[in-house]
């Protein structure tokens, strides 16, 4: 999971198009009526199944056939959004890549970098779309909490990949949407049902068998004392910021489509900056990097993290949650590729079923919120 930065109804009949395939009667003769007249007949929208007559213009030429090229332009490609969702899982996956390449600058600079590539994007974008800087008054206070605890959530994120293995903590992140449903359930009054139980005990599982705690475990599947504590503060961080990265999907549910998405990233990157400035002067730990190639790596991280941002909200606007959902599981296959190609790091066979307890979790409240949704 990546940094929360955040969120097809059906087509309304045309007017005066009717609504059943029932002729009616003297239809039959309307074809053959037309063609003694010298006019275009009725033609029938291989999308909507409606009849519709092409529109003739004053000098007899056909000028087009109404609801048949409405249709054929709202009719979105099929796959296009389980593509938009491939796309975005690769792109922040290449961008954690890059996030884990880069270890001689602080987690917290690699935010502020974000922050600010994507502070120039976003406020053209406002700007475009007249919605303003500060929002609606009434959702301001859900707008200051969404980008103070998402841009913590993207610093524990940064750490946790610096800290620990790519893969781990790229499988940590997915107990978000396990946790999203037990704040939903506290906070917005949402159905906590046996089976979102179950896919918790799941996760739990999960984690457990990354995290390996030498009291369960034993020293040796814990490794070196040095490097295990530093596993376990990086395991500690994804968990934060899985915790975070639900709190603010629940915030934003709650504000709904109120809120413009962009006016939602633009506090996120305005208040990350600020706590990312924040904690560097206090840190001490601000710094150039002296390799060019990690100054490349920071601009790739922005720009590959704003990238799979946009890829994924076109996803969710014209394909359904669940096989959204269901597709950026993909994440955690492209973690497991990069650690082995890039980092020369063969994954545990506790990693590889801690993975597996995850993303079933994950797989099933998916499935289980998408038959929810078509019934």
């Amino acid at each position: 999971m990546r940094p929360v930065e955040g969120d097809g109804a059906a087509e309304e009949p045309e007017p005066g198009l009717p609504l059943t395939d029932a002729a009616p009667q003297g239809a039959s003769e309307e074809p053959a009526a037309a063609e003694e007249a010298g006019t275009p007949g009725p033609c029938r929208c291989w999308v909507c199944g409606n009849s519709t007559r092409a529109q003739v213009s004053p000098l007899g030429g056909v000028v087009g056939r109404g609801g048949c090229q409405r249709a054929r332009k709202k009719a979105p490609c099929p796959g296009l959004g389980l593509f938009y969702t491939l796309l975005s899982a690769f792109l922040f996956s290449v961008g954690s890549l890059f996030v884990k390449k880069v270890q001689d600058v602080h987690a917290v600079e690699i935010s502020a970098f974000r922050c600010v590539f994507q502070m120039l994007v976003v406020i053209p974008c406002l700007i475009y779309r007249k919605t303003g800087f500060l929002g609606p008054k009434g959702q301001r206070i859900f707008l200051f909490l969404r980008g103070g605890l998402g841009s913590t959530a993207m610093i524990l994120l940064y750490y946790a990949y610096q800290a620990t293995s790519l893969a781990d903590a790229t499988v940590i992140t997915f107990s978000a949407p396990v946790f999203t449903s037990i704040f939903a359930c506290i906070f917005l009054k949402e159905k906590y049902s046996p089976w979102d139980a179950l896919f918790t005990v799941f996760t739990i599982t999960g984690v457990i068998l990354i995290v390996r705690p030498p009291f369960l475990f034993g020293a040796s599947a814990a490794g070196t004392e040095e490097s295990y504590s530093v596993h376990l503060k990086g395991t500690f961080a994804a968990v934060a910021h899985a915790v975070l990265a639900a709190v603010t999907m629940v915030i934003i549910r709650k504000m709904g489509k109120s809120v413009d998405y962009f006016l939602s990233i633009w506090y996120y990157v305005v208040l990350g900056l600020l706590e990312c400035v924040t904690a560097l002067f206090i840190l001490g730990e601000w710094s150039l990097p002296y390799c060019g190639l990690d100054r490349l790596f920071l601009i790739l991280i922005g720009l590959f993290g704003l990238g799979g941002q946009v890829f994924l909200t076109k996803a969710l606007q014209i394909e359904k949650a669940g096989p959204v959902a269901l597709m950026r599981t993909l994440d955690v296959v492209f973690a497991f590729i990069f650690q082995i190609i890039f980092f020369h790091d063969v994954p545990t066979w506790w990693t590889v079923g801690g993975a597996l307890c995850v993303v079933a979790s994950s797989t099933g409240a998916a499935i289980r919120k998408w038959c929810q949704s078509s019934k």
